[in-house]
């Protein structure tokens, strides 16, 4: 029998550990680098990073943003992921990552005057988003400019295929994704059977949190955030993407 998980942190921890290089913590697809690039360059300009600024990334993926942050010239540009199997990963291109969940982030009070957060919300439980946002706002300083990116605005459908055996997933895996997929998976099974461990599949695509615009300015304005604008998502185009600015003179 095989168990399925919604947990994305042991999602993001399994995927650190079969990653093959730091794109692949992009979780986009290993075909998708220019796609990640195209997104972080409109967040670029949609926050307006310069030279003077602290950019604080959460949920930073592959690190697209901080080598970005880098190349303009920012003063400092820190990322933070949900496990230290990720950290360890982009510590070894010499970015400045740690680990932490948007609840409770590591970082002092009004630290940064550039906050993103972008693809992320949506797989926090919806009991943890005031308290993220709250850390967002703690971490800002004053007139900080913050990025909140993908909200789904529909409830979405996990779109990941589910299995009653093991014998149907090698299968499907073996038809859609061939051959190196199916050995990766049959090796996964064998280990599970030799150990006696449970057979838990993440797909780390279900989303935990969506919210129309009015609730997530509302759930935002309680942090203490204005929100500056907000605007679809080109892709999917069912979530939207929110520029907030803390309050308050820099």
């Amino acid at each position: 029998m095989i168990e399925h998980s919604d947990d994305y942190v042991q999602y993001c921890r399994e995927t650190a550990k079969r990653a093959r290089d730091p794109h692949d913590l992009a979780l986009r697809g290993r075909d998708k680098h220019a796609l990640t690039q195209r997104i972080h360059q409109q967040i670029v300009e949609a926050v307006g990073l310069c030279a003077d600024d602290d950019l604080v990334d959460i949920g930073c993926g592959d690190g697209t943003l901080l080598r970005m942050a880098q190349q303009a010239g920012a003063r400092s540009a820190l990322g933070l992921l949900a496990t230290d199997e990720e950290v360890s990963i982009l510590r070894r291109s010499r970015l400045n990552v740690k680990q932490g969940l948007t609840d409770q982030l590591p970082l002092p009070d009004q630290c940064a005057s550039v906050i993103v957060c972008n693809n992320v919300l949506l797989v926090v439980p919806r009991e943890n988003i005031p308290a993220s946002l709250r850390e967002m706002h703690r971490i800002a300083r004053p007139g900080a400019r913050i990025f909140v990116g993908e909200i789904p605005f529909i409830e979405p459908s996990d779109p990941s295929p589910k299995f009653a055996s093991r014998k149907e997933m090698l299968s499907f895996l073996y038809r859609e994704h061939g051959v190196r997929t199916w050995f990766g998976m049959f090796r996964r099974m064998a280990y599970w059977q030799v150990t006696g461990k449970p057979a838990v599949i993440n797909s780390g695509t279900a989303t935990s949190f969506w919210a129309v615009p009015e609730e997530f300015i509302a759930l935002a304005e309680r942090a203490g955030l204005e929100t500056i604008r907000y605007w679809r998502h080109e892709d999917p185009n069912t979530r939207n993407n929110y520029l907030l600015r803390k309050s308050g003179v820099t």
